[in-house]
């Protein structure tokens, strides 16, 4: 949708969290994207200020509300809750695929060229486990859409200071250096900055980066 060498627009689901809101910072300082829209459910004073950014506050149960706000390049997604959070699989669900999925469609339909998508390591939708299993079930109807360019990462637990306390993840912290690579807790800053090199590069195809990669990328100060 737009012509090689203008600027892009770039949408992004869930720029309250840990990624998303590192991943929103790095695009509005990103020359590549010329306006940056935030879509969400409620407004935050944690959210930066910037001539760059659009602040729309959605009912994502009703996608036709919305549409026309996903008429975007690239659409970011960092969407995600926890089983204990949503309460039931349903809801669970309901977030970590269906509002994805229906805004990717949309998206797409509207001439968005690249889906850039935080999954979760171990991700396969024949998988035993209830979490992995729906985040592979995304990734693969993603894959159905017809997306030029399509990023996938799938990181392990994700670093960083949360609102809320997890301590599976605090935990985790303080035993990254005995966890080997494949498996080692991330930053979530080095997650936002692989999908946002991902989105400037705009390879075509499908691209899966595990997280042994995102180790080797550096950390960007807080």
């Amino acid at each position: 949708m737009t012509e090689r060498g203008e600027r892009k627009t770039a949408a992004i689901l869930g720029a309250t969290g840990l990624v998303g809101e590192a991943c929103l910072r790095l695009l509005l300082v990103d020359e590549t994207f010329a306006r940056v829209r935030v879509l969400v459910r409620r407004t935050s004073p944690e959210l930066p200020v910037s001539a760059r950014l659009e602040i729309a506050t959605v009912d994502f149960d009703r996608p036709e509300t919305y549409a026309r706000l996903l008429e975007v390049d690239h659409l970011y997604c960092a969407l995600g809750t926890t089983i204990k959070k949503a309460r039931t699989r349903e809801a669970f669900r309901r977030v970590d695929l269906e509002i994805p999925l229906s805004a990717a469609r949309i998206a797409r339909e509207a001439g968005a060229v690249h889906f850039l998508l935080v999954s979760a390591l171990g991700a396969n939708p024949t998988s035993s486990v209830f979490y992995s299993r729906v985040k592979g079930e995304l990734e693969q109807a993603l894959r159905g859409l017809g997306y030029p360019a399509l990023t996938i990462i799938r990181p392990s637990l994700l670093l960083g200071a949360r609102r809320e306390r997890r301590p599976a993840e605090e935990l985790a912290a303080l035993a990254t250096p005995l966890i080997p690579r494949r498996w080692r807790p991330v930053p979530a800053p080095a997650v936002a900055e692989a999908l946002v090199a991902s989105g400037r590069e705009n390879q075509g195809g499908v691209r899966v980066i595990e997280n042994r990669e995102l180790h080797r990328l550096k950390e960007f100060p807080r």
